[in-house]
């Protein structure tokens, strides 16, 4: 079935010599993996591995079989060229860990739709705007709306958060956060892009992407930090 949708890269993988596989998050059927034979063979095609960097965002024209096995393009192009991504180590860095962290979470091969428009719209809102300190944090706590495992909102008299089971509590327990790692994460559920700026210090941020990373490790099987969390942490130290 020949399909047109609009994709975000989520991993480019070289196979053999000059080949490349692409993972992509695409709007029409949610993860797909695509196969580009010859892609290192000549300048036309290596200019193309461009599309490939970590989040772009696509326009494609695919053959999907939709059989589990490799889909392959037919046409591809950038939907929304970055202006300022590709020039900023610091969004640089962002994207690539932020690629690695999708990579380890989106595993379904089933369309979302409202998970598909919230990254674009988030990745379009990093572009244009340099108050970013917040963005990966802010982004990694929206997305466990879409996996299912958001926290359950919390009463005022509850001082602890509850890791496994994503709840706030009154009475602490071993997988419980302390009083102001929980005092952290209530503040960060009332963020949104726009009203996040200098919402943290650096020693908060470093706190929260602990927990967060944590967070995930407890609710999705086979979670892996990603490679680039060292890096991440020395751009915003």
């Amino acid at each position: 079935m020949l399909v047109k949708t609009k994709a975000i890269v989520i991993s480019s993988l070289r196979y053999q010599e000059k080949s490349l596989i692409v993972k992509c998050f695409t709007e029409s059927d949610g993860l797909k993996s695509y196969f580009i034979r010859d892609a290192f063979s000549n300048r036309k095609s290596s200019q193309k591995i461009a599309f490939f960097q970590p989040l772009n965002i696509l326009e494609i024209e695919a053959a999907h079989k939709n059989k589990g096995s490799l889909e392959y393009f037919k046409e591809v192009k950038l939907a929304h060229p970055y202006y300022t991504v590709n020039t900023d180590i610091a969004k640089t860095t962002i994207l690539m860990f932020l690629s690695e962290m999708l990579n380890h979470c989106i595993r379904e091969e089933e369309k979302n739709e409202s998970l598909y428009h919230f990254l674009e719209t988030a990745l379009l809102w990093l572009d244009s705007h340099d108050e970013i300190a917040n963005f990966h944090l802010i982004l990694m706590m929206e997305v466990t709306k879409f996996l299912g495992f958001f926290p359950q909102k919390s009463d005022e008299e509850d001082d602890y958060f509850e890791m496994t089971e994503g709840v706030f509590t009154q009475f602490p327990s071993i997988s419980c956060l302390t009083t102001n790692e929980t005092m952290l994460l209530k503040r960060l559920m009332t963020l949104k892009l726009d009203n996040s700026a200098k919402s943290f210090h650096v020693s908060e941020r470093q706190a929260l992407l602990k927990i967060l990373l944590d967070y995930y490790a407890f609710h999705l099987d086979g979670f892996k930090r990603p490679k680039s969390l060292d890096v991440l942490k020395e751009v915003f130290s």
